[in-house]
C-alpha cells in the first residue's frame, strides 16, 4: 500500500538524491542548501536575504545561520541595500565564484547520473514540469 503512495515515493526519491549529492560533495564540505544559495546569487547579486530564503523555501530563522556559514568561509558578504538601508543584500564574492567553479563539474556529474537513472536527458524537462506543478 505505502509503495503506491506518491508522497512516499517522492520522499524516498528526495532522500536518495540528497544522499548522492552529499556523497558527491562530501570532500568539498558542502551541503545542498549552501550550493543552492551560491548558485542563486550568481544570477541575483544583491538580492535581499528574505528573497533568497523565500526562493529556496527556507525559513528566515534557518537562513541566517546558512548565510553566516557562507560568510565565515568568505563566499558571501552582506551589505546594506542601497534602496532600503534596513535590508541586508547578499553578494557572492570572488572566492565564492571560484569555489562554485570548482563545484560545477561535480554538480553536472550528479545531475547526469540522476537523469541516466530516469532514462536520459529527454525526461529532464518532463520531470521538472511535473515537479513544478506540485509546488507552483
Amino acid at each position: 500500500m505505502m509503495e503506491d503512495a506518491v508522497g512516499y515515493r517522492l520522499r524516498r526519491a528526495q532522500l536518495a538524491v540528497f544522499q548522492h549529492f552529499n556523497e558527491s560533495f562530501s570532500a568539498k564540505g558542502l551541503r545542498p542548501t549552501d550550493f543552492a544559495v551560491l548558485l542563486l546569487l550568481t544570477r541575483n547579486q544583491g538580492a535581499k536575504q528574505s528573497e533568497v530564503a523565500e526562493a529556496l523555501g527556507i525559513q528566515r530563522a534557518n537562513f541566517v545561520a546558512i548565510v553566516d556559514g557562507l560568510e565565515n568561509k568568505g563566499f558571501v558578504v552582506r551589505r546594506k541595500s542601497e534602496v532600503d538601508r534596513r535590508v541586508q543584500a547578499l553578494h557572492i564574492t570572488d572566492a565564492g565564484l571560484a569555489y562554485l567553479d570548482e563545484l560545477m563539474p561535480i554538480w553536472r556529474e550528479h545531475e547526469e547520473r540522476l537523469l541516466a537513472q530516469l532514462g536520459g536527458e529527454q525526461v529532464r524537462d518532463q520531470l521538472i514540469g511535473l515537479l513544478k506543478r506540485l509546488y507552483d
